[in-house]
């Protein structure tokens, strides 16, 4: 178990969506963060107090967490001074980057001599099967987005956490790393080997009760180059009931691809529509989520009435104004 509370490490995370794994645990888990460590350079921040490594631990932080996801997922030489230095003064480390902290002989010697504990949280645990496409009990929701980073994750755990408030049967289906280390469990999909992709979501999302609801988490896009393949695994392992559509209207560009465009919220319906109806011919559009942090109030209900006149389906943020909407459509699947 990785012990908490958490010391979020936001390195020299140059905006918001590179520290997305630490504003996911500071929104979703405040009780776990004690605070944030800030290098000179980093030009962002999640609304917790800067800590030193001293003050961290003198406030009872156990768990020195990467809060950043940057493109790549490596560890910098200037990040590794902070680690080792926290190492020795009693920290474990934890992190869900591709350049895993077990592969850094630096860190892992400091652990050793110190008896500190790394966890890698994207690291696959389980030898998953591949898919077969057998229709399971219980219903499904998958939140598929126009790009990365629009909200997958907040959209989930939202509506997870509407429907246990009503005393619905739900759960909430990590398959990322700012998930896992929100709820502790989970599979981290884009660290699945190809062909097992699908089958992993399979394994995630058993049999259950016939009015039960997993709440997939969302990765990628269907739309986006880099990361369409771990969203087509989702769809068809996942076998949705029901899809929400995720955009964040303010992006110039597809996230890290300038020279592509995010498609409309139509051709993600009808696109990822026509996708899940493969594996579950049932399947619907239940709503829209939009992620509307960078608009004021006023420009946030605007938007969400005209793209809701225009699509025909409830349109909410559920983080900002709640995803009571969303559960309202879900029960009607």
């Amino acid at each position: 178990m990785i012990q908490t509370p958490y010391l979020l490490f936001l390195g020299d995370a140059q905006d918001g969506l590179a520290a997305k794994v630490a504003q996911g645990i500071k929104d979703w888990r405040p009780e776990n963060a004690a605070g944030q460590f800030r290098l000179p350079d980093c030009n962002t921040s999640v609304g917790l107090p800067d800590l030193t490594l001293e003050e961290a631990k003198a406030a009872g932080a156990r768990t020195l967490v990467i809060g950043v996801a940057n493109r790549g997922g490596y560890i910098s030489n200037a990040w590794k001074e902070v680690l080792v230095e926290a190492l020795r003064m009693g920290f474990d480390l934890a992190s869900g980057l591709h350049n895993l902290l077990r592969d850094e002989d630096e860190l892992v010697a400091a652990a050793r001599v110190n008896g500190r504990t790394l966890h890698d949280v994207r690291v696959p645990s389980v030898a998953y099967p591949i898919a077969n496409g057998v229709k399971r009990s219980g219903k499904r929701c998958l939140a598929v987005g126009t790009d990365c980073s629009v909200g997958k994750m907040y959209t989930g755990l939202a509506m997870d956490a509407e429907m246990r408030k009503r005393g619905m049967k739900s759960t909430f289906r990590p398959t990322g790393q700012t998930g896992i280390l929100i709820t502790g469990g989970g599979v981290p999909l884009d660290a699945v080997i190809a062909d097992f992709l699908a089958g992993a979501v399979e394994y995630l999302t058993p049999d259950n009760d016939d009015d039960h609801w997993d709440h997939i988490e969302g990765q990628g896009s269907l739309f986006h180059v880099s990361y369409s393949g771990v969203t087509m695994a989702l769809v068809h392992g996942g076998q949705p009931d029901a899809l929400v559509l995720c955009h964040e209207p303010t992006r110039a560009h597809m996230r890290g691809l300038p020279d592509y465009q995010q498609p409309a919220l139509e051709q993600l319906r009808d696109t990822a529509l026509h996708m899940a109806r493969v594996a579950n011919p049932a399947c619907e559009v239940a709503g829209i989520s939009v992620n509307t942090q960078h608009l004021s109030e006023a420009e946030a209900v605007a938007y969400l009435s005209d793209v809701e006149a225009r699509m025909g389906l409830p349109t909410v943020d559920p983080f900002r104004h709640g995803a009571g909407r969303l559960v309202d459509a879900l029960a009607q699947i």
